[in-house]
C-alpha cells in the first residue's frame, strides 16, 4: 500500500461508519499519521436507508465522501480497499491493495446481516445494510409493480404485490410504515388500472412485540400506528425459509411473495486473524475493556457495533446503534492524545440520549429516559434529530427539501429504476 514513511506513530482505522468517522474527526492536529481504510469511498447515514429503498430519498442525500468529511485533518490518508486479514503479532494488515503496518489499530467495521445460517434466506432475501442494497430494494419494488400492472394472472399479481418484512426492530418497523405510505398515497396515482388493495404488507417478529429495544409503551403505540396503516403484524412468528417465492413459517404455514426483505438481525463484521478468545462467539463482537482495547492488546482497539463492553449499566454490551459508536469514537480520540503523551486513559461511559422510530407521516415514537411519547410531536423530533445528524450542509438541505415536498404533495419523487435488480440465480 502506497503511504509515505514517517517517524510519527501510524493509527489505522478500519471502517468509515459512525464510529470511525467520529474518531477520525477528533484527531485533528494529533502528532500521528492517520489512515482510514473502507470498501466504500463514502460514509452512509444508515438510519435513512429505508427512505432510499422506498423512493423517498436519492442515495447521494444520505451518503457523503469520506475524503471530504475529513479534508481538514492533518496528515490524513484514505485508502479504498477490502481488509482480508490482520496479523496482530507482526502488526500488519492484509488488504486487497497491499500490506500495511500499524502502530495502533482501530477496528470500526460495524455489522453485517445475520441470516442465522439459513442458506436459502441468505441467497434469496433482500437485505438493507448499504446504499446498493437499498437501491436493489427500490428497483425490485418498482419492477414488481410494473410486472403486476401487466400481468393477467390473479395469483401472480398477489405474489408481486405481497410484501414480507422479517424483523420488527426500528428498521423493519420504519420500512413497513414507509411501504404502507406508498400504498395509500403514491401507488394509486401511478398505477390507476391496478387494484392497489391487493398490496399486502406483512411484518414478522419472533418476539412478543414490535420494537423490542424500546419501551412497552412505545411498542404498543407503534403497533397501533402500523395497524392503522394496514400493516399485518405477526408476533411470536419465526420465518424458517424463503425459496422460489415461497415464505415458510415455523408450524408449516406458507405464503407466496416476490418481495422478501430481511431485517431480523445483525452480526459483527469481524476480520480474520484474531483468536476465538477475543470474540463473543454468539454475537461475533470483539471483547474490549473500558478503554475499548481488545482484550489481550494495548495497541488494538474496537469501537462501535463491533465492540462488546460489559458494564454495570450494560451487562450485555452497549446497544448497536449510532450514539454508542459516536461516543466511543470521541472518547478514543481523547485517549489517543493521552496515549501519545504517556498519560492515563479515560474509561468510556455511555450517555444514553434515548431512542426513536418513525412509522410514517405524522407518526413516530420516542423513548427519552422516563419520558415516552408518540404521534406528531415525536415525528417532528425524529425529523429534526435525523436532519441535524446528517453529514454535510448540502445533504441537510436536500433531505429537508425532499421531506417538505413529500409532505405537501403526498409524494415520493425518487421512483426510478435506474439500475434494474436481477434475481440471484
Amino acid at each position: 500500500m502506497n503511504l509515505p514513511n514517517t517517524n510519527q506513530k501510524r493509527i489505522v482505522i478500519i471502517g468509515g461508519g459512525f464510529a470511525g468517522i467520529s474518531l477520525a474527526k477528533k484527531l485533528k492536529e494529533l502528532d500521528a499519521q492517520v489512515v482510514m481504510i473502507d470498501r466504500h469511498n463514502y460514509h452512509t447515514f444508515q438510519p435513512l436507508l429505508y427512505q432510499v429503498s422506498t423512493s423517498g430519498l436519492e442515495p447521494d442525500s444520505i451518503a457523503y465522501p469520506i475524503r471530504k468529511i475529513l479534508k481538514e485533518l492533518d496528515n490524513f490518508y484514505f485508502r479504498l480497499a477490502n481488509v482480508d486479514k490482520i496479523d496482530p503479532e507482526k502488526q500488519e494488515i492484509f488488504t486487497s491493495t497491499g500490506v500495511l503496518s500499524y502502530d495502533y489499530l482501530v477496528m470500526a467495521t460495524g455489522t453485517k446481516t445475520n441470516y442465522f445460517n439459513n442458506e436459502n434466506i441468505a441467497k434469496n432475501a433482500m437485505p438493507m445494510k448499504s446504499v446498493p442494497q437499498a437501491l436493489n430494494i427500490r428497483s425490485l419494488v418498482l419492477q414488481n409493480f410494473e410486472k403486476a400492472d401487466d400481468s393477467t394472472s390473479e395469483e401472480e399479481q398477489k405474489a408481486l404485490l405481497n410484501f414480507c418484512v422479517v424483523g420488527a426492530g426500528p428498521t423493519g418497523v420504519e420500512l413497513a410504515g414507509a411501504l404502507a405510505e406508498l400504498k395509500h398515497n403514491v401507488f394509486p396515482k401511478d398505477y390507476t388500472h391496478l387494484d392497489i388493495s391487493k398490496m399486502r404488507i406483512h411484518l414478522f417478529e419472533g418476539g412478543p412485540r414490535v420494537l423490542p429495544p424500546m419501551s412497552e409503551k412505545s411498542s404498543k403505540k407503534a403497533t397501533e400506528f402500523l395497524e392503522k396503516l394496514g400493516v399485518e403484524i405477526h408476533l411470536n412468528t419465526i420465518v424458517q425459509d424463503y425459496n422460489d417465492g415461497i415464505v415458510t413459517i415455523r408450524g408449516g404455514e406458507t405464503m407466496r411473495s416476490e418481495n422478501f426483505i430481511w431485517s431480523a438481525g445483525v452480526t459483527g463484521a469481524t476480520i480474520d486473524g484474531f483468536k476465538e478468545e477475543h470474540l463473543v462467539e454468539r454475537l461475533n463482537r470483539y471483547k474490549v475493556n473500558s478503554f475499548n482495547q481488545v482484550e489481550g492488546y494495548t495497541n488494538i482497539f474496537a469501537i462501535g457495533d463491533i465492540a462488546y463492553m460489559e458494564t454495570e449499566d450494560f451487562p450485555k454490551g452497549h446497544p448497536q446503534v449510532a450514539q454508542p459508536a459516536i461516543q466511543q469514537g470521541e472518547n478514543l480520540a481523547k485517549n489517543f492524545k493521552k496515549l501519545l503523551a504517556n498519560k492515563a486513559l479515560n474509561p468510556f461511559k455511555y450517555i444514553d440520549k434515548g431512542s426513536m422510530a418513525t412509522i410514517g407521516r405524522n407518526k413516530a415514537v420516542v423513548d427519552l429516559h422516563k419520558l415516552k411519547f408518540g404521534g406528531f410531536f415525536a415525528w417532528f423530533i425524529w425529523m429534526f434529530v435525523h436532519l441535524m445528524a446528517l453529514v454535510g450542509f448540502r445533504n441537510k438541505v436536500i433531505v429537508f427539501f425532499n421531506w417538505g415536498y413529500n409532505y405537501i404533495n403526498y409524494d415520493k419523487a425518487a421512483r426510478l429504476i435506474v439500475r434494474p435488480y436481477k434475481t440471484k440465480s
